[in-house]
């Protein structure tokens, strides 16, 4: 059976390959350190659980409107209100089965043939794979490592913009570098989006999963309500990856042509889910906030013992659960220059499993730094020591603690 043509546009999230793979190492007998993936290991708050269990003991499983239901529109309204000082209504808000269907619908309402879309790199790779996929042009933008971590080249992204540039993808609290952009960073951009009469994309899946500080929207600028959407998920911040539910929160019109693209691929998201998704933002925050300490008492271990790796270097990022070490320096003394070798020799020799930069969107012409990204949101404590050691043996050419055999 021959698929449609234009499946050879469709790309992946090849964070995927690396679980799967990793899947059959364990499955052959072999001890993984799974730095690979963005799930969270840790459970969901059982306030939520039970508000999900008691829902479907009510009778919540039938259909319900393809918004969603209103008390969990009008308290994702409020939250992201108080957070992002806006004023909307849950007429604002279209509940969604997850974070990502909310990429999709953005481009599927705005997007014409052949209107280019401004896309970070490193970046998260679904956003270029449904830009081309719908006939749109994916432009790249980078971010740039500094002194204190990564950043976004304003100059530069103004450099790309044409006469048919019409949208931007737009993550602060970047997947994969955990960069964030400041007050000031935020105000600049906001101005270059009003110059340049563009349509954003806010992608704030992280919005919540930060240490110190506190997270800022593009949206809360003037003239940037009426032009953004919001990508909002429960699954990082309540440890509720595979509920699937989230929302896009935006202008009525937007949010109006988001419904009704909801009613012609879901029909609705699941209507008891949505329950625990307002248990989850109304109801007691101790379980958000025990998670929280968790992933930061990891990072904190994570980047101490990446940092004392010779010749790695690696910023540590307020938000997100990834960190994004450059590892230019370690890959030539290992010998393996090229990202594929290297992630499979690690994995090999040591059982640690991660992605590399090339899981993150196509690279710019001249990149020459390499990077890998180790997510520390689904391994504890005891296994983050014993997998970062086992690649500073490797790195450093000592006696690794034991290799693993092959899939």
């Amino acid at each position: 059976m021959d698929l449609a043509l234009r499946f050879s546009k469709l790309g992946t999230e090849t964070a995927f390959a690396v679980a799967a793979e990793a899947r059959r190492y364990i499955d052959d007998g072999a001890r993984v350190f799974p730095f690979h993936l963005g799930d969270i290991d840790l459970k969901t708050p059982e306030n939520i659980i039970e508000a999900a269990n008691r829902a479907m003991r009510e009778g919540k499983t039938g259909y319900c409107s393809n918004y969603g239901i209103a008390e969990l529109r009008d308290a994702l309204a409020e939250d992201i209100n108080r957070s992002h000082r806006i004023s909307y209504s849950g007429a604002n808000v279209a509940v969604q089965p997850g974070g990502k269907p909310v990429i999709q619908k953005f481009f599927l309402a705005l997007m014409n043939p052949g209107d280019e879309v401004l896309i970070p790199t490193p970046g998260y790779p679904i956003y270029e794979s449904i830009v081309t996929f719908h006939g749109g042009k994916p432009v790249l933008y980078p971010y740039r490592e500094g002194s204190d971590g990564f950043h976004l080249d304003l100059d530069d992204l103004e450099r790309r913009i044409t006469p048919a540039t019409r949208l931007l993808v737009f993550n602060n609290l970047q997947n994969p570098t955990g960069a964030e952009e400041d007050e000031r960073g935020l105000a600049a951009l906001s101005e270059l989006v009003l110059r340049h009469d563009l349509l954003v994309l806010c992608d704030e899946a992280y919005f919540d999963i930060r240490y110190e500080g506190q997270s800022s929207s593009l949206v809360s600028f003037p003239g940037m309500e009426e032009r953004c959407l919001i990508l909002y998920t429960f699954s990082k911040k309540y440890a509720m990856t595979g509920w699937r539910l989230g929302a896009a929160a935006g202008p009525r019109e937007l949010i109006d042509g988001i419904a009704k693209l909801s009613v012609n691929d879901e029909s609705c998201s699941n209507h008891f889910v949505q329950y625990a998704g307002l248990e989850a933002l109304t109801g007691p925050q101790d379980g958000a906030k025990a998670v929280i300490r968790t992933l930061k008492q990891r990072r904190d271990r994570c980047h101490e013992l990446l940092s004392a790796i010779p010749g790695l270097h690696c910023s540590r990022p307020n938000a997100t659960f990834y960190l994004f070490p450059n590892v230019t320096e370690v890959m030539k003394r290992t010998g393996l220059e090229d990202y594929e070798s290297f992630r499979k020799g690690v994995l090999d020799a040591t059982g640690v499993s991660f992605c590399t930069r090339l899981h993150f969107g196509s690279a710019l012409p001249g990149e020459r730094e390499r990077y890998i990204r180790l997510s520390y949101s689904g391994i504890d404590l005891e296994g983050i020591e014993e997998g970062i050691g086992r690649l500073r043996s490797f790195v450093t050419g000592k006696a690794s603690q034991g290799k693993v055999k092959s899939a």
